[in-house]
């Protein structure tokens, strides 16, 4: 029976993924350099992923044009990701479920790439409706970044 409950439990905990504390992501990703990675700040990087996927690894929005979002900070299959559905330009050069995973060191190598791309950071619809010209200095308040 216990064997039973802690499968239950863990096959749960997969489905569901690893939801972050704002400040524990603030802290990855000021860890992995997104703090002024091509000058974005980390709090304009904890926004996008708020309003992305409400710091939830394993959110996913289908899109109408037949492609979709994965991850954190919802990277699209149509260009940046292979879902093995969507045509893809991949510009990440990766499977897109592993964008889904609790380490979300991949998650980040990427968005790096998608800020590199001419769009930068605007790519986000997301960010640009919630965080763009805001002050976001509460994203990152208190957590000693």
């Amino acid at each position: 029976m216990k064997v039973a409950v802690f499968l239950v439990f863990s096959i749960l905990a997969i489905a569901n993924g690893k939801i972050f504390t704002q400040c524990d992501l603030a802290r990855k990703l000021k860890a992995s350099g997104m703090d002024g990675y091509k000058g974005y700040s980390l709090a304009d990087w904890v926004c996008l992923a708020k309003w992305e996927s409400d710091y939830n690894t394993a959110s996913i929005n289908r899109n109408s044009d037949g492609s979709t979002d994965y991850g954190i900070f919802q990277i699209n299959s149509r260009w940046w990701c292979n879902n093995h559905k969507t045509p893809t330009s991949n510009g990440c050069g990766i499977d897109c479920s592993a964008l889904q995973s609790d380490n979300i060191d991949v998650a980040i190598q990427c968005a790096k790439r998608v800020a590199r791309d001419p769009n930068g950071i605007s790519a986000w619809v997301a960010w640009r409706n919630n965080c763009k010209g805001k002050d976001l200095s509460s994203y990152v308040a208190g957590c000693g970044v």
